[in-house]
């Protein structure tokens, strides 16, 4: 326009000036528009709440997460935390780097509100140790979905999830401490079966904060048991509470004998078992003898010892059996109650609840793990459905169950509806931030595979073999009457079992099974294999 209005005017201008004045307004605009958008992000950031971030982890992956946390309206990093003892100290990125020791501090110091966990290399047990440590902060945790999500260059800030994995089952959990059962451990000897597992490692850590006199780790595996008394060493701020590793099986009667003797046990909390369902079922023998006589083993101990109380930890798979391992917990109950009902001053229980989130042989793991490689996620059925609960929740509510016995109760734990294992595995792709691969939607990334049920497996749990259940004074447990079988029955099971066992007679043992346990059918397990 100014170069027609020269033009008409007849002034003499060179053709620079016109290229000069447009290059200059072209970026005197985009400028003031830049400037204007800043100023309003500014007043956005202001009046919106900004959580203050920590980054666990100083590697390549918690470096590109600040680079794009740098960029988030509601998230600011404040630095790293790191266990590499020569990093604290440094600065990556304008960001310090801290130590693991006195993070309380740091936390408080540095205002932080949330941490995120960004060492992919993780494992699953030193993830939770973390998780927990951070919780106990009383920050927010959160972490990248998977491994497979960090491969490219930026990390999508929207992918981080809560590391409360319990959220996904869609029922309100019980999270509240219950001090009253404080008393029951409080400068007490306790021993704890099987206390490298999911469930017993969880056991120790509750039972650490109630502050026994000593807790006695008894653990079959080597590694689980370095790992446990490790983490609650660490754990451990009372230098006058002593952890006792102790290595080998609860079946060994010699050794569970020295230990009962050696350590005075006030307590014994009873959570050594075989398991997993398809491993029993290939293994029916071992599984009986550590499951069946480990149980009848520590029983006899803690009526010979005249203990206080006896805690076992028992399983839905146990109420009108289809597989080897649900026999073996249902055998294991009848054995505590038949010690219940001659026992002099120990009070026995059982506990019994379905499937924990995130233990060992459960399918939260295996799902996270499928979903890391980019799929399929497996199932075996598309209507079965099982019981679950949290680690956390289960053990708080096993611990305050065990303090309402008057000695051979069998409790049962609200597990809330049964959850269809196919919408779990949709929900654990969604909230990895993928979409499930099906007909409706072809483009998807996971794909769900149908497997057919394994031997041993059933499409849907119960948790009382009776209908009908009584209250008890907690709003989450129930007192259920069960059959047993009296003394001289129970010793006939575990003779004649006994000889199977040594004979390593898998056919006589699931026969013996069939002709004691309710509803426990020999043969369809044969067929099923």
């Amino acid at each position: 326009m100014s170069f027609l209005l020269v033009q008409l005017g007849q002034t003499e201008l060179p053709t620079a000036v016109f290229a000069s004045f447009a290059i200059n307004y072209f970026l005197l605009s985009i400028g003031s528009r830049f400037l204007l958008l800043q100023v309003l992000h500014g007043i956005y950031r202001r009046n919106a709440p900004v959580h203050r971030v920590l980054i666990y982890g100083a590697g390549r992956t918690g470096l590109q997460l600040a680079a794009a946390l740098q960029k988030h309206p509601h998230m600011r990093p404040v630095g790293f935390i790191d266990d590499n003892v020569m990093l604290p100290g440094c600065r990556f990125d304008g960001l310090p780097v801290y130590s693991t020791v006195g993070l309380q501090q740091t936390v408080s110091k540095m205002n932080v509100s949330r941490a995120i966990l960004a060492v992919p290399s993780l494992s699953s047990t030193n993830r939770k140790q973390i998780t927990r440590q951070l919780e106990n902060l009383d920050l927010q945790v959160y972490a990248l979905p998977c491994y497979a999500q960090l491969m490219g260059d930026e990390i999508a800030i929207s992918q981080l999830s809560p590391r409360r994995i319990s959220q996904l089952i869609g029922r309100k959990v019980h999270t509240e401490a219950d001090f009253s059962v404080t008393h029951d451990y409080k400068a007490r000897s306790v021993l704890i079966s099987g206390a490298g597992g999911s469930i017993g490692s969880e056991l120790c850590r509750q039972i650490l904060e109630m502050r026994p006199r000593k807790i006695v780790l008894f653990e079959l595996s080597e590694l689980a048991l370095y790992s446990i008394h490790q983490e609650l060493n660490d754990l451990s701020s009372d230098q006058t509470i002593r952890i006792v590793p102790v290595l080998g099986s609860v079946a060994d009667k010699r050794l569970v004998d020295q230990v009962m003797h050696a350590h005075q046990i006030d307590v014994i909390v009873h959570a050594a078992a075989y398991k997993h369902v398809p491993l029993v079922e290939s293994n029916p023998i071992q599984g009986l003898a550590n499951n069946v006589f480990g149980t009848h083993v520590l029983a006899n101990a803690a009526s010979d010892y005249d203990i206080e109380r006896f805690v076992l930890i028992s399983s839905d798979k146990a109420v009108r059996p289809v597989n080897v391992m649900g026999a073996s917990k249902r055998l294991s109950e009848l054995i505590v109650q038949d010690q219940a009902e001659r026992a002099g001053r120990t009070l026995f229980s059982i506990v019994r609840f379905g499937n924990v989130l995130g233990s060992s042989g459960s399918v939260v793991p295996l799902f996270e793990d499928q979903i890391s490689k980019g799929g399929p996620v497996t199932v075996t059925h598309p209507e079965i459905t099982r019981f679950f609960m949290s680690v956390e929740e289960a053990v708080r509510l096993v611990l305050k169950a065990g303090s309402l016995t008057c000695g051979g109760d069998v409790f049962v734990l609200d597990m809330g509806k049964p959850v269809r294992v196919i919408d779990l595995a949709r929900q654990m792709i969604k909230a990895a931030g993928y979409r499930v691969k099906d007909v409706n939607t072809p483009d998807g990334e996971i794909e769900i595979k149908i497997t057919g049920l394994r031997p041993g497996d059933k499409l849907h749990e119960e948790l009382m073999i009776n209908q009908g259940d009584l209250v008890t004074a907690h709003d989450k447990i129930f007192r259920v009457r069960e059959g047993q079988l009296s003394q001289i029955e129970v010793a006939r099971i575990l003779k004649s079992l006994n000889e199977a066992v040594l004979h390593n007679d898998a056919d006589e043992a699931r026969l013996i099974l069939a002709e004691w346990i309710y509803d426990f059918d020999s043969q369809a397990e044969t067929a099923a294999q």
